[in-house]
């Protein structure tokens, strides 16, 4: 049985685990929670977040291993070995995550597919996986490099020894770290900011920085521009210029 609910209040909608591990349930319920908000409008923004003492303690090996004669077929079945949280990472609104307690094997990869993760001090971060045999899966090891570069992201998966909160905010792996009874504050707050913003430049910010960094430099220079151009064209760009000359908050319709 799947814990992970979906709870949309525009311009918000927010992901909850309720349990602190992953397994094929919860991979599921994540691709028609993203497919539920991409076809959304009035969502602007996603909040991703657990309920219990920590974020995500791994993977649920009992339930990715029922039913399978062997383990990679379990693996494949259960959609691990597929990229399973791409369809978070892939979401056209962006995804802020609030992370505490334990974020280890499949948690880090789940929260590495959100595009700001904020984490409480009390955060730790590992890949245990090598010392099962394993090797860290479900893209965690390409997002991981892509984000905090090819050395810390090998010392995490080779050695399997975890890093806290503080190391994380140095790698770059998180952008923030908040006392543990902030960080709903706080997301909220970052997840409200965001959410004040226009949705179509909002989309494409994320789509300039998510694409253009796997370009050439002048590819991706070309990417932004063909992106900034496009956005000249719509209503909601018209209304920024307004409201700036009227000194006022802009109204926007994500058209």
């Amino acid at each position: 049985m799947s814990s992970l609910t979906l709870d949309i209040k525009p311009p918000i909608a927010r992901l909850t685990l309720g349990r602190d591990v992953i397994g094929p349930a919860e991979i599921g319920d994540l691709a028609s929670a993203c497919e539920a908000i991409g076809a959304d409008d009035v969502v602007r923004v996603v909040v991703l977040a657990a309920a219990g003492d920590s974020f995500g303690r791994g993977w649920d090996w009992s339930a990715l291993a029922a039913g399978s004669s062997t383990a990679a077929e379990a693996l494949r079945e259960a959609g691990v070995l597929d990229d399973p949280f791409g369809c978070l990472a892939r979401l056209p609104r962006p995804v802020v995550c609030a992370v505490h307690g334990e974020v280890s094997g499949g948690g880090l990869a789940l929260a590495l597919a959100a595009d700001i993760r904020i984490a409480a001090e009390d955060a730790t971060f590992s890949l245990p996986e090598a010392g099962l045999g394993l090797v860290p899966m479900a893209g965690v090891t390409q997002r991981l490099a892509r984000l905090a570069g090819r050395g810390d992201a090998l010392a995490l998966a080779l050695t399997g020894e975890p890093i806290d909160a503080a190391d994380a905010l140095r790698i770059g792996l998180v952008s923030e770290v908040v006392p543990k009874d902030r960080l709903a504050a706080r997301t909220d707050e970052i997840a409200g900011r965001i959410a004040e913003r226009g949705p179509i430049a909002l989309r494409y910010a994320k789509e300039a920085v998510s694409r253009g960094v796997e370009m050439p430099l002048d590819q991706g220079l070309r990417y932004e521009t063909d992106l900034t151009i496009i956005l000249q064209t719509t209503e909601d760009r018209a209304e920024g210029v307004r409201a700036f000359l009227e000194k006022r908050s802009p109204k926007f319709k994500g058209k």
